[in-house]
């Protein structure tokens, strides 16, 4: 038994793709994706997650990550563009708060309907 040396155009199997992300959504969660990249910034959001009220103040975060109060600045800041955590000045500290809702449209990106 021999195989033909063509296939028919017709013979190609049916798409199975039947919806995707919007662009809009798609950078969106990209964005979220890159923010989550780094071992620093999940270890960060599991510490807000940890404390008291979902929340934690910066000052709290820098010991158990043994980093500088600039750089987790600069993490938190990235956190906070990818929309990750909302940010609130107390004084002068700075409180961080998880935005479940952004990590959940980011995992929904992905999920087939």
């Amino acid at each position: 038994m021999s195989l033909p040396l063509t296939i028919e155009s017709n013979s190609c199997c049916v798409p199975r793709v039947t919806s995707t992300a919007s662009v809009e959504d798609a950078e969106r969660a990209a964005r979220v994706f890159k923010a989550l990249g780094d071992p620093t910034r999940v270890r960060l959001l599991s510490l807000i997650a940890a404390g008291e009220g979902g929340e934690a103040c910066i000052c709290d975060l820098t010991e158990p990550v043994g980093l500088s109060q600039g750089t987790v600045s600069h993490h938190m800041k990235l956190l906070a563009e990818a929309g990750l955590v909302t940010r609130e000045q107390r004084g002068k500290w700075a409180y961080f708060a998880l935005n479940g809702s952004v990590l959940d449209a980011a995992a929904d990106a992905l999920r087939t309907t």
